[in-house]
């Protein structure tokens, strides 16, 4: 366990370290994002995040290279293709930030980086279904879903980062709650000591938790495609890592996640859904898979009044909820734990709803009380002269017609 808190700090503080510089430099040379009418930013934002990510993952990789609790993970094949899998994502991903590719050439850019994964032995060789028997996947097929594994998991990512913070912070849950799940398969004896997918969420998790201090509303810097499409194939990878390759029922009991694969389904299932419901409206709507709108979850919060940081902290909650939903019967070995996350549920739903009224309401109301204990000033002109003066009260003008 201590080496895996050493390759958190090594990932966290390297990325920590690198934004700055990172920043400065695009700033510099002028690779920023123009403000559109699809994003929040009102002036130019540094647009290689991404870079200082990888920086984060690349340290975090050689240090764990160097402990020994690491070395059964480091002498096979499937590390270097893990690691070959982020970096052709992210160059993929950079490239768009720098010179602007064409959806396909992204698209064949990810499946490279998927088609990799599969030829390093890193590749989706089950899938267990709930109440059904184990589903063992012929060679074709476990590579074609690899690779689409990829592609979704990079795409989901990056469609999702459209607010300050979102996807960095979704992922940091995400890696967390994934993290936790593979470290309890290890002690159970399910997954095998040179199994790389805790050690790839890990790192995760430190470079988003590296990145978020500069990311948060109102950010410093964005992780642009390069850093999206890395933390979609690097969480890709964890999964199948750890979901396709184990065979195993234990989940903490005979419940409905002994099925592996299908945990990080729960765990990302903000950027799952907001992907899936972009791909529906946008096939109904016969604008093309590939064009971008302002129609995804986090805009919709917003334009319904949340305001910016309260959309973030809202699908952040979601993931939150769904990652605990996971992880209660992995952990206790029951599925009674489920009840609070069902009451959490229920009441971020109704924030969620109904936050914004809530919101108006009070404040009209706010504003009606501190206008009535206001004086009104008038102005009165006299000789060229103005000065303010307070407007009598009814009671004032009584008295002095009295007088």
């Amino acid at each position: 366990m201590i080496a895996y808190v050493v390759i958190l700090a090594v990932a966290f503080g390297a990325t920590v370290l690198t934004v700055p510089l990172v920043r400065r430099f695009c700033l510099r040379v002028g690779l920023v994002y123009e403000p559109n009418e699809r994003t929040v930013h009102t002036r130019p934002m540094p647009a290689l995040g991404g870079l200082a990510m990888f920086v984060g993952f690349a340290a975090a990789l050689g240090v764990a290279a160097l402990l020994g609790r690491f070395k059964p993970m480091m002498s096979g094949t499937e590390m270097a293709g893990a690691a070959l899998c982020c970096a052709v994502a992210f160059a993929t991903g950079l490239t768009d930030d720098v010179r602007h590719l064409s959806a396909p050439a992204k698209v064949a850019g990810l499946v490279l980086s998927g088609s990799i994964l599969s030829l390093s032995g890193l590749s989706l060789l089950f899938f267990r279904v709930p109440f059904f028997d184990l589903l063992v996947l012929s060679p074709d097929l476990s590579a074609l879903l690899t690779v689409i594994w990829v592609v979704g998991m990079a795409n989901a990512i990056n469609l999702i980062d459209g607010l300050d913070g979102l996807a960095a912070g979704i992922t940091a849950i995400a890696a967390a709650a994934f993290l936790a799940y593979s470290l309890a398969l290890s002690r159970n004896g399910v997954l095998d000591p040179s199994n790389v997918g805790p050690l790839i969420a890990v790192i995760v998790l430190g470079v988003c938790l590296g990145f978020l201090p500069y990311n948060v509303h109102p950010a410093k810097i964005i992780m642009g495609d390069g850093g999206a499409l890395f933390l979609g194939a690097a969480m890709a990878t964890s999964t199948i890592a750890v979901g396709g390759n184990s065979d195993d029922p234990f989940s903490g009991q005979a419940w409905f996640f002994f099925a592996p694969l299908l945990v990080p389904l729960f765990i990302l299932g903000v950027p799952i859904l907001d992907t899936a419901f972009s791909i529906v409206r946008r096939t109904v709507g016969r604008s093309g898979v590939s064009v971008a709108d302002r129609k995804h979850l986090h805009h919709r919060l917003v334009d319904r009044g949340h305001g910016h940081r309260r959309a973030v902290f809202i699908l952040w909650g979601w993931t939150a909820l769904l990652s605990g939903f996971v992880l209660i019967p992995v952990f206790t070995g029951r599925g009674d734990g489920i009840v609070p996350i069902g009451i959490l549920a229920l009441l971020l739903a109704l924030f969620t709803m109904l936050g914004p009224s809530v919101t108006l309401h009070w404040a009209r109301r706010r504003a009606a009380a501190e206008s009535t204990t206001e004086t009104p000033v008038v102005s009165i002109k006299d000789g060229g002269s103005t000065s303010d003066q307070a407007m009598p009260t009814r009671t004032d003008t009584r008295a002095g017609a009295r007088r």
